[in-house]
């Protein structure tokens, strides 16, 4: 195992103050509703208003995003200045993968641990329906030709090279998707953990059906009053996440096809994460900020890991982070109340699930002295996942942490874990502690 890892009790107290997030919205095939930087901005105005300081307070803006549009460079900062945050609050963007808003909050609590800062807003977003359709370099090419061709004859010869051929799409979302090193689509990594792990079509059927039940649970018990309304520009308004399908049935789920690997495979669209537009938003605090604003506290930030692994099986990415976060603050699976590992797939969390007990896994990939407890279930992603929610990459680090911490309030546990696997074979995890 190779893992990059942090403490933060090591530095200042990093406190979580408050939160929000848009519903999330499943992707229909064409553009939806919202940009990105709309998204995380109705996100974020709902929380900075109801706060007991000025937007233009916070330290910093950090905001996690992998496919921010052309007119939203530094997202962050275009956003930031939309909130109100005035020019003199910075703003940056950061960007790993599916952790790219839990790598906004690691930032975040990094500077607050070490004193450089005491207020930040941090969090992720995603309009993954946004994602462009990009020319190929024949097309490039062409463009440039005909661009500086200076006399009419060069223009002509340039627009007879033209070729229909030259008009095929590269669709970004499929690239940003498959990883460029081993050629492998994220489903297909999902199809290779299913085989290595023996896990069975039926079995990631009933794992998907039980995260649609149990996000229709949380909507109909009140337990995701993070979400913020949002308003589009035809005066519509949206207030839930929309992927939930609350007639999902195992009879339904067996008769879709493979997705990835086709005929024989086991993932399809409905054992999977759906794309998805959404923004979820963290407000940290130092003790100090705490103390001088007289700030609610969900919970503290006590430690995070990052680590890599190889990517044709990013999806063990969460067993990857999590094992030294429970090794170095002396845990085992019991003494952990709550569980968020991010449902990219169905598969991908089983896989994690059975590699966490394995003892050989544990001792020979992890370099562990044995394997952990297995993890209960029943405490493992209680109100629905990835596969209902839906995963815009940029927000789901930032989501799963929101919401864990909102989880160990409502319930009085004292402990939850946060965890992703990550494209290009990495995964990250936090461990958080309730506060009274």
């Amino acid at each position: 195992m190779s893992a990059q890892t942090s403490t933060f009790n090591t530095g200042r107290p990093v406190y979580i103050s408050d939160g929000s997030r848009t519903p999330f919205l499943r992707a229909r095939g064409k553009p939806g509703p919202f940009h990105a930087a709309d998204l995380a901005f109705q996100a974020g105005r709902v929380l900075l208003f109801r706060q007991p300081f000025a937007a233009q307070v916070l330290d910093q803006v950090v905001l996690g995003c992998v496919m921010p549009g052309p007119d939203e460079a530094n997202i962050a900062r275009v956003v930031a200045l939309r909130l109100g945050c005035g020019d003199r609050v910075p703003a940056w963007t950061v960007q790993r993968n599916c952790a790219s808003g839990m790598q906004a909050i690691d930032c975040a609590a990094r500077d607050i641990a070490a004193g450089h800062s005491d207020l930040v807003l941090a969090g992720g977003v995603e309009a993954m329906s946004h994602a462009p359709l990009l020319f190929g370099n024949a097309m490039t090419g062409w463009l440039g030709t005909l661009h500086n061709a200076r006399t009419p004859i060069k223009k002509l010869k340039a627009m007879a090279a033209f070729r229909p051929a030259h008009l095929k799409p590269v669709i970004s979302l499929l690239r940003g998707l498959t990883d460029p090193i081993v050629g492998l689509s994220m489903g297909q990594t999902a199809e290779i953990l299913a085989h290595r792990f023996d896990i069975s079509r039926e079995q990631m059927d009933a794992y998907a059906l039980r995260s649609h039940q149990r996000l229709a649970g949380a909507m109909r018990d009140g337990h995701l009053d993070e979400i913020e309304v949002m308003y589009d520009y035809h005066g519509r308004f949206h207030a839930a996440d929309d992927g939930l399908r609350e007639d999902s049935s195992m009879e339904k789920l067996a008769k879709l096809k493979p997705a990835f690997d086709r005929p024989f495979g086991s993932v399809t669209a409905g054992n999977s994460a759906q794309i998805t537009d959404g923004a979820a938003w963290l407000l940290m605090a130092s003790e100090d900020a705490v103390r001088k604003y007289e700030l609610p506290v969900l919970g503290e930030l006590k430690d995070s890991a990052w680590a890599g692994l190889n990517p044709a099986e990013m999806g063990l990415g969460p067993v990857h982070a999590m094992a030294p976060i429970l090794a170095r603050n002396h845990l085992d699976s019991g003494d952990i109340d709550y569980w968020e590992i991010n449902e990219a797939f169905a598969a991908q969390v089983q896989a994690c699930l059975l590699a966490w007990q394995d003892e050989r896994f544990c001792v020979d990939v992890l370099g562990m002295n044995g394997a952990f407890r297995a993890i209960d279930e029943e405490c493992l992603n209680v109100d629905g996942g990835a596969i209902a929610i839906g995963h815009p990459v940029g927000a789901s680090g930032a989501r799963i942490l929101l919401h864990l911490v909102k989880t160990l309030q409502r319930t009085g546990g004292r402990r939850g874990i946060a965890s992703l696997c990550i494209g290009g074979g990495q995964g990250g995890a936090m461990l958080v502690e309730r506060v009274d």
